[in-house]
């Protein structure tokens, strides 16, 4: 494979792979973007990584935002990578939206230094067959619905923290069980990073924002809205405990007949088993035509 120098967007090619401050630089290997990020540590700076498969929306705008706002002198590296090996057989590899330019562009407005944008080959070399097994936690929810995904997610994470190095990672709440995931396995392997989870950012609707919305036709997008208005509905009865919680929330759910609902459930804030009393977190995926929906909320019982 043919490795492309690091480009920076305002000051032309470098042939150094070297480190541009205000402009935005484009690193496409592995061997291009860990010398700069290291020697940037060394130099003390923190790095933000903001792991994202592209199709940037507010929400990844507001990781940048968080990764900006860290403390120490920051700077945000930005990864943009569509993996394979999250996605199983069947599901939407193929026509993932890649609009480069733009996220490119969403980048540079965030004042983003630093996007890390590798090639399958780059990360994934001829007979890299090494996967990271999630455990137990990773074939529930989410696992239980797409096998494998899980193992997909924390290989390719590992993959950016070792070429990297940052010393904060960001990550959406709206992907619960990735968060969950992640940390754990942050705090099992002994990464010595800092993961951060940030608030999902929402339609004016209640929708969560997801680069796969796009595939909602214009009659089934405010169908979508039902899922945060059910969690809201589960939500708002909390005092009662969670058998209320979840009958609210199957109540709302059942408002909308064009929604296959996949799973609801209410779990401990680490996805443990359902708690009586305390903090909790009601999960719930569906359908609504050909595209797939998660969303979650935290309770207070």
């Amino acid at each position: 494979m043919t490795r492309s120098t690091a480009t920076s967007l305002r000051g032309g090619a470098r042939t150094d792979g070297g480190y541009a401050a205000g402009s935005l630089t484009v690193h496409r290997s592995p061997a291009e973007i860990a010398p700069v990020t290291r020697a940037l540590r060394s130099a003390g700076r923190k790095i933000a990584l903001v792991p994202t498969m592209g199709a940037l929306h507010e929400g990844h705008r507001e990781l940048i935002r968080h990764a900006r706002r860290a403390p120490g002198a920051v700077v945000p590296v930005v990864s943009i990578f569509v993996n394979p090996l999250q996605f199983g057989a069947g599901e939407d590899l193929a026509r993932y939206p890649r609009p480069l330019e733009a996220d490119l562009e969403a980048c540079r407005e965030e004042r983003v230094e630093l996007v890390f944008l590798p090639g399958v080959g780059d990360m994934y070399p001829d007979g890299a067959d090494t996967t990271v097994t999630p455990g137990a936690l990773g074939d529930r929810l989410e696992g239980a619905v797409r096998p494998g995904h899980f193992a997909g997610v924390l290989t390719v994470v590992t993959k950016l923290f070792h070429i990297v190095a940052p010393d904060f990672a960001f990550f959406g709440e709206k992907d619960y069980q990735q968060l969950i995931l992640v940390k754990k396995m942050v705090r099992d392997l002994d990464f010595p990073v800092s993961v951060v989870g940030v608030p999902t950012v929402r339609e004016p609707d209640g929708l969560a924002l997801s680069s796969r919305n796009v595939y909602l036709s214009p009659e089934d997008r405010p169908r979508a809205a039902t899922l945060q208005r059910a969690l809201a509905a589960g939500a708002a009865v909390s005092a009662r405990g969670p058998q209320a919680v979840l009958d609210a929330a199957r109540e709302a759910l059942a408002t909308e007949p064009a929604l296959q609902v996949e799973y609801l459930e209410l779990t401990d804030p680490d996805l443990g088993p359902e708690p009586q009393q305390g903090r909790a977190r009601l999960l719930v995926a569906a359908r609504l035509g050909g595209t797939r929906l998660i969303d979650n909320v935290p309770v207070q019982l």
